[in-house]
């Protein structure tokens, strides 16, 4: 069931006239919305509290850790949409491939997969793998009322990138080497992740997200051409795959300025937009009929507060002529940011675009 519908998909329900979702469609708001990726945990000292002694892959997995780290941000900064707290890789573990999250490092993968061989080892996900997603978002959705909650996922070439490289990388050399060398199985491989990736986000959806987002985060390091050849079919099939449910899609990747193009193709209807791309040249490269959503630079944020604001006004003024506008960061909240630089941000941002 969609969250911004009934069952019977035509009574709105209590986040449909939210500002945040009034932006994705598009639609007047009384407010630009304001949401920060990586905003649940990171930063916040009641984050790093509860999840002392706690893995990230464990704190992924516990319902009731979930519901209140999700929830801090939304008590302490105000923002206009909460977004689920979990990673990326989560529905790979789920499935049973031998990864954890090294503190310091990121997604580490035990046997990285390179062999038409290794695709055996990415079974179908099922509802059942993460049933402790379901139930988290039961407890967010009751306390969380007209504050949509968003989902999200990765997308199949990042997802791609961290189970052949092993881990995060600098150059993707194996990746890389893979795509051109083999261009077949790298094909099947993503379509692979592909139906992962769209089977969690169904999860979400089902659960009562929102709005979903797919973060391709090292997407960027591709040139177009590459990206439509290689990348793009399978992005495509996930939007397709959840489009039925009427819920906003978000695309988001990093470094991605020259493939604003083709991903705006790909079906989301909010493009992110990283800091390198002013808004009112990225919806040029975007194309008409997406709301974009983006984009200060999260190293500002420990520039004066006078510059910050400064800086905002320069986001909200390049979005003067959007069509829909979400304000977000370039990429996700560093995690020696402020707390109170986000808060302040929060209320400029509404303070100075209420209508």
């Amino acid at each position: 069931m969609s969250a911004n519908l009934s069952p019977a998909g035509k009574q709105p329900t209590a986040t449909y006239d939210s500002a945040f979702l009034r932006a994705c469609r598009r639609e007047p708001v009384p407010h630009t919305p304001v949401w920060f990726m990586r905003q649940a945990g990171r930063s916040l000292p009641e984050y790093r509290k509860v999840r002392e002694g706690i893995g990230m892959l464990d704190s992924c997995m516990r319902p009731e850790l979930v519901t209140e780290i999700t929830l801090q941000p939304v008590h302490r900064h105000g923002v206009d949409a909460a977004i689920y707290f979990s990673d990326i890789v989560v529905p790979l573990k789920a499935i049973g491939i031998d990864l954890d999250i090294k503190p310091g490092i990121g997604p580490v993968v035990e046997r990285p997969i390179r062999t038409r061989a290794d695709l055996a080892r990415l079974r179908d996900l099922t509802p059942e793998d993460v049933s402790y997603v379901t139930e988290a978002y039961r407890l967010l959705t009751r306390e969380l009322g007209a504050t949509p909650l968003i989902g999200f996922a990765g997308a199949p070439f990042t997802l791609a990138s961290y189970l052949v490289e092993g881990g995060p990388s600098r150059n993707h050399e194996h990746t890389k080497a893979l795509m051109y060398g083999d261009p077949q199985l790298w094909a099947d491989l993503l379509d692979r992740l592909a139906d992962i990736t769209a089977a969690f986000l169904k999860v979400q959806i089902e659960a009562g997200a929102s709005a979903v987002q797919l973060f391709d985060s090292w997407v960027g390091a591709l040139a177009p051409a590459d990206y439509r050849r290689s990348v793009l079919p399978a992005s495509v099939k996930v939007f397709e795959a959840v489009a039925g449910y009427g819920v906003p899609r978000i695309h988001f990747g990093v470094g991605t300025g020259e493939l604003l193009g083709p991903m705006g193709e790909a079906g989301a209807d909010v493009v992110g937009v990283d800091w390198r791309v002013p808004l009112d040249e990225a919806v040029r490269r975007v194309g008409p009929g997406k709301a974009l959503q983006g984009n200060l630079d999260p190293a500002v944020l420990f520039a004066t507060p006078e510059a910050v604001r400064a800086k905002a006004r320069e986001v909200l003024d390049a979005a003067a002529g959007l069509e829909g506008h979400i304000f977000n960061l370039g990429h996700g909240v560093l995690p020696s940011t402020d707390p109170d630089a986000l808060t302040r941000l929060v209320d400029h941002v509404h303070t100075e675009t209420a209508r």
